[in-house]
């Protein structure tokens, strides 16, 4: 069931990979880990469906979700490492159409900390998600939910638009297209924005479960979390839905498997370069990770420790081992990937079936807290 290499040193990571199937429900999964710019775990296992019909082999991709904002904020700070952007300077700077109804001093920074207020896309019709025109006019004309910069909070539907169209304005590529020209394709890692670049019987189906927290509430318009997710289209299953594998939506549609987003954060636990590929230079991967908040999210009403659009090391919603200084991107469900420099360590686990809750749920903290046992 399970395949793979796992170097001797980190046998608890195949214990724990085991575990999972048999103890903790695990349907299909891969888990990846690189030390030092070496890859040290790479596994996979179990089933690419609910039927149990497609076995889970090496180059299965599988919805990582929000993982995929974190890569449009990686796109962002390129920008910023290549002096292209200033953080400090207003996102209507560089995007004169975002310069209006209050948010006219909104800076990079404050975007990129969560901070802006925008956790909403109000006017933008129902359903309108994979249209990025719209989803884009309807940002520009959104109020920010409080003054920019006094609240934080986690931008769950809107953050990979808001990064996109800040790279777009930019450079001129829109945001797919950079993620693979300057990330995955010099990294030869099978990660992107929907599947449409992948063989379609190499997608693994996402299980949804019905006590996660993120999959319950973005489906009742009620909560805040379904105010922002309404421009999704109806489906009875958004998350393997034609549209999600097809379109542009980078706050979610993500899509790779864990030996690719740890290779990507591997780049970035060894100070930006790896294999002679550089993305961003050292001093770029500290002023991500510094510390822009910890406390309540606005959004979710959970307690979260946030960088500039990254989450950081925290115990009970997002674990990365030991270090406080460690920092990446958690996906609705437990899929995550995270960089540790000051240990060399980065991880990633992509899985089909949702987790319980609103963390990461227990097979992936089973599996990160291995990696350091």
């Amino acid at each position: 069931m399970i395949d793979g290499q796992c170097d001797p040193d980190f046998a608890k990571v195949g214990t724990a990979f085991t575990a999972n199937f048999r103890e903790r429900g695990e349907l299909g999964a891969a888990v990846a880990v690189y030390q030092h710019g070496r890859k040290v775990v790479d596994l996979w296992g179990g089933w690419a469906d609910l039927e149990q019909t497609r076995p889970w082999q090496r180059n299965t991709i599988v919805c990582m979700m929000s993982v995929g904002k974190g890569m449009a904020a990686l796109c962002v700070w390129i920008l910023i490492d290549r002096g292209m952007i200033d953080p400090e300077r207003p996102v209507a700077h560089y995007w004169p159409g975002f310069g209006q109804a209050g948010k006219e001093a909104i800076t990079v920074a404050t975007l990129l900390a969560g901070k802006a207020g925008l956790l909403y896309a109000d006017h933008a019709p129902d359903g309108a998600g994979y249209d990025w025109a719209v989803m884009i006019d309807a940002l520009e004309r959104q109020e920010p939910e409080w003054v920019p910069g006094e609240k934080h909070g986690y931008h769950s539907a809107t953050a990979g638009y808001l990064f996109g169209e800040l790279v777009r304005r930019v450079d001129g590529r829109p945001i797919d297209q950079f993620l693979r020209e300057e990330i995955t394709g010099p990294l030869q890692v099978d990660y992107g924005y929907g599947a449409s670049w992948a063989d379609p019987d190499c997608i693994a189906d996402i299980i949804p479960n019905p006590n996660s927290h993120t999959f319950v509430q973005t489906r009742d318009p009620n909560t805040k979390l379904g105010r922002a997710w309404r421009m999704r289209p109806p489906s009875d299953d958004h998350y393997n839905d034609e549209r999600m594998r097809s379109g542009l939506l980078p706050s979610t549609n993500g899509h790779g498997n864990a030996r690719s987003v740890a290779r990507i954060y591997a780049a970035l636990a060894e100070g930006g370069t790896l294999d002679d590929v550089r993305l961003i230079g050292r001093q770029t991967v500290d002023r991500m990770r510094t510390e822009s908040w910890f406390g309540t999210c606005e959004m979710t009403d959970r307690i979260f420790r946030y960088g500039y659009g990254f989450f950081l090391n925290e115990p009970n919603m997002s674990p990365m081992g030991p270090n406080p200084r460690a920092f990446g991107h958690p996906g609705a469900g437990g899929s995550l990937g995270f960089a540790d420099p000051e240990n060399g360590i980065a991880f990633s686990y992509s899985p089909s079936l949702m987790c319980e809750g609103g963390g990461l749920g227990d097979r992936c903290r089973a599996l990160s807290e291995a990696v350091y046992a």
